[in-house]
């Protein structure tokens, strides 16, 4: 049956991901119609998370805030999909980097990368970093149920000298990587709920005391590895920016959950000066205190 689905889907899939971007967008744009007006897709999440995060606006501007992501969580799931064929000069011209020295300064001192994302912007196109550094870049991800579409997905992000690895493989693959002298970028998206058996650490996010994901600092401690954020700006649509935002390059000087609370507090920056790029779908807020 994964099969069957896969091989009725990927030819859809590839005729998205050939056409002209123009029309590309007119499709997204329809997308959007029938996710937000006819399927409403988790629309009550995410009015509930626009009320709880931004209380000091309006009904109508969160309603503004409200479809403009929408209509941003079309377009970057489609720009997933132009990710099977589009070049990498195209990428390059709609992803760019402000400091790239950052990571490359870091790389001289011989110690491995922690760089952690949030679920804002585009953090698919991350990706095109690991064209521009030295070290092998790692992308921390959680396994697809259909072991086709799960290959589909490596292939695609291989294409940019990716490793992807399941979150289930992460520490043993550091601790070997580690063992054997090899440098890695290791990409975490860790700005979502934690489970409960996970919860270590409370924090304010965006107002409101919530369990945070400890696990990039857990990591980069045990491995002495340099933390960075990875704050992606959209630029407009279909072209994106990223700066590197140093956090520590000696995670061990810090105290306990400093590295998190440092993180948390970019995402939220991050958040507030654009808030329709967020991924407000996520029940992000269905733990707190």
């Amino acid at each position: 049956m994964q099969f069957l689905v896969f091989i009725l889907t990927f030819p859809f899939l590839w005729i998205i991901s050939i056409l002209p971007f123009r029309v590309f967008y007119w499709f997204s744009d329809f997308i959007y119609l029938i996710v937000y007006y006819i399927i409403g897709y988790r629309k009550k999440t995410v009015r509930e998370n626009l009320a709880l995060a931004l209380p000091h606006f309006t009904d109508e501007e969160r309603l503004i805030i409200e479809k403009k992501s929408y209509h941003h969580l079309c377009d970057m799931f489609m720009e997933m999909i132009k990710t099977m064929t589009i070049s990498s000069e195209e990428m390059n011209k709609r992803f760019t980097i402000t400091n790239l020295e950052v990571i490359q300064e870091y790389e001289k001192k011989g110690k491995s990368i922690m760089l952690i994302a949030s679920h804002y912007a585009s953090w698919e196109w991350l990706i095109t970093l690991n064209q521009k550094i030295s070290f092998r870049g790692v992308a921390v991800y959680k396994k697809l149920a259909n072991k086709y579409f799960d290959k589909l997905v490596r292939d695609i992000r291989s294409k940019y000298n990716t490793e992807l690895v399941p979150t289930s493989k992460t520490i043993p693959l550091i601790s070997d990587n580690q063992k054997k002298g090899i440098h890695c970028v290791y990409g975490l998206a860790s700005d979502q709920s934690p489970k409960a058996d996970r919860i270590f650490h409370w924090k304010s996010f965006m107002g409101i005391e919530v369990p945070v994901h400890t696990g990039p600092e857990m990591l980069a401690k045990k491995y002495d590895m340099t933390v960075v954020f990875a704050k992606v700006k959209k630029v407009k649509r279909g072209y994106y920016e990223l700066t590197i935002i140093p956090i520590s390059d000696n995670p061990n000087s810090i105290p306990n959950f400093g590295i998190t609370d440092a993180y948390i507090k970019e995402v939220e920056k991050q958040i507030l000066e654009a808030p329709e790029y967020y991924f407000w779908t996520h029940k992000r807020w269905k733990h707190r205190r």
